[in-house]
């Protein structure tokens, strides 16, 4: 069996958008917003941006065309930066002590699920490049990215990773709420704005900026949230600013990134969604075990919460989980920490993974 589904869109839905674009854009954010406010009405975990991708999805399926400018989506990510910094505080640095013990096991982490995944895949009836790389728990991107250097199939594979966000983003809030019992909203925000001054709008923003040019210079993985992350904390320990965006630019960074990832089933039909959602399923069972085993170790040996170890370690996108993070008002700085530096991980360490097994014949030359 393989994933080979669909028709592939002539562009990528999420892409730098002209002028013809932006009446399907508008659509979209419509759709978007309004799936999210279903979500909210409803009580539902992680509202806006569950919603927003659930809605987008499901019109997307349906062969409505729908987009999302990548400039806004990228946007929105330093938003999120800026976001994740203000959760940085001195007692958050007062528990890193033990980070190291969790982040140096996100490498056994990586390699035992891209072992499973690989395995996974094979017998689902990938070819051996494409398998390994649709196993692999790294962002979409940089998967994309590398499949393509190898000579895989990246259309396989950016489904296999898009089904895999989809699930994990949409299946851990739920699971979380029954077993702790939360109330979902927008939470560890600074409410509607009004209390923010000028001085904090000018360090937030100045968090924002210089954080993204200080991480591009010095070629951070994921740039646009790490930087203005960093950079944020750095204000926030400091004592310089204790303010976060308002909420309302939150939920639209949540409306917007969720819409893209919406977008991203382009080209797959309602025909197709019952194979891609078997194989992505399956494959994200597989990786959430792996995730609850090294959370209960790692719970057990560092004492550290295992709710925080679970999104740390869960194979969603960086983006996404941070979410989800804020959404549980989980230790987002632990969770996004973790997240950037697993990027950092799969990006060393697979390529030379990917090359061994091939050089030992357990991957076929392309």
């Amino acid at each position: 069996m393989t994933a080979e589904t669909g028709s592939v869109p002539n562009v990528s839905p999420v892409r730098r958008l002209k002028m013809a674009d932006w009446p399907v854009f508008v659509r979209t954010v419509a759709i978007a917003t309004a799936g999210g406010a279903i979500f909210n009405a409803l009580d539902l975990p992680l509202p806006w941006m569950l919603g927003a991708m659930l809605a987008t999805g499901t019109v997307t399926l349906a062969r409505l065309e729908t987009n999302m400018d990548v400039r806004l989506r990228t946007l929105m990510i330093v938003v999120l930066g800026v976001l994740l910094g203000s959760a940085f505080s001195p007692e958050i640095l007062e528990r890193a002590a033990l980070w190291p013990i969790t982040l140096v096991s996100l490498a056994g982490y990586v390699l035992l699920s891209s072992l499973a995944g690989y395995i996974y895949f094979r017998i689902a009836g990938f070819p051996p490049t494409t398998a390994f790389f649709s196993g692999v728990p790294g962002g979409l991107n940089e998967m994309v990215t590398l499949t393509g250097n190898f000579g895989g199939d990246e259309r396989q594979v950016s489904v296999a990773h898009t089904t895999r966000i989809f699930l994990v983003v949409m299946l851990l809030p739920f699971i979380f709420r029954l077993i702790e019992d939360f109330e979902p909203g927008l939470r560890t925000f600074s409410g509607d704005g009004s209390s923010i001054t000028l001085i904090d709008i000018v360090l937030l923003a100045g968090s924002a900026v210089a954080g993204l040019f200080i991480a591009r210079m010095l070629r951070l993985p994921a740039p646009h949230l790490a930087g203005p992350m960093i950079a944020s904390a750095t204000v926030h320990l400091a004592g310089l600013t204790h303010a976060s965006p308002p909420v309302i630019i939150v939920a639209a960074a949540q409306i917007l990134l969720g819409a893209a990832v919406g977008a991203r089933f382009a080209g797959l039909t309602y025909r197709d969604l019952g194979r891609v959602f078997r194989l992505g399923g399956l494959a994200t069972i597989i990786l959430l075990i792996i995730t609850g085993l090294f959370a209960v170790a790692l719970h057990i040996a560092t004492g550290l919460p295992f709710a925080s170890i679970v999104l740390a370690f869960s194979p969603g996108g960086l983006t996404e989980m941070s979410l989800v993070a804020l959404a549980l008002d989980v230790d987002t700085a632990f969770v996004a920490t973790h997240h950037i530096v697993r990027i950092t991980v799969v990006v060393m360490l697979v390529p030379l993974l990917f090359k061994l097994m091939r050089a030992r014949g357990l991957i076929d030359q392309p």
